[in-house]
């Protein structure tokens, strides 16, 4: 992308929607400058013009939650921005992935989103570092990987009787067990699950 093609407005900036190239999840509307666009480029991070505080600043510098650009956009009147990145934690100072979370109306927080799986691998990395007495995933990685490795081939014993049997209740349940078990699996072997998301993203691209 070239900078000299952008159109920013009188103030000198463009909006840019950051999206998470994964999931496809909105993260956050920021703006940048000239200057801010060339280090994104650059830098291959996130960089935004604060239009409160009237500076640059690097997205994750003090937090640690950097975004790695893997695709840049402009739409057609060139005046607008879309980034597609690799979020490193939440894009909101709130905590949150996403800073658009929704109102009073929306019914459940995890409908159409990905945030729990994140939540989860969280919360398994935890265990395994902590090993909480009576928890059952201190149990799967106090028995280590063979135990893990049966519970991932019972669990998916498990959805495929209950798809044969056409029963989606309990194939919502058993699918749920078998993701957990699948997670277990992966923190135990020291794989991200982000590193499973880009290879469906990589197919997905083809």
């Amino acid at each position: 992308m070239n900078p000299e093609e952008i159109k920013f407005d009188e103030k000198g900036l463009v909006p840019a929607i950051i999206q998470d190239a994964t999931t496809r999840e909105v993260l956050t509307l920021a703006y940048m400058n000239r200057e801010s666009l060339e280090k994104t480029l650059e830098s291959g991070e996130t960089w935004f013009y604060s239009r409160s505080r009237q500076e640059l600043w690097h997205k994750g510098e003090t937090s640690g939650n950097t975004q790695s650009v893997v695709e840049m956009k402009y739409d057609c009147d060139k005046d607008a921005l879309l980034v597609l990145v690799n979020p490193k934690g939440p894009a909101c100072h709130n905590g949150t992935t996403s800073c658009f979370t929704g109102n009073g109306n929306q019914t459940n927080s995890y409908e159409g989103s990905y945030t729990i799986l994140e939540t989860l691998e969280k919360l398994i990395i935890d265990r395994d570092a902590q090993r909480p007495e009576g928890a059952y995933t201190t149990y799967l990685f106090e028995k280590g990987v063979d135990k893990i490795l049966k519970k991932v081939g019972e669990e998916s014993a498990e959805v495929i009787i209950a798809a044969k049997n056409r029963d989606p209740e309990e194939l919502k349940w058993e699918s749920a067990d078998l993701i957990y078990h699948l997670m277990v699996l992966l923190v135990e072997q020291k794989l991200p699950f982000n590193e499973v998301l880009k290879v469906l993203n990589e197919r997905h691209k083809k």
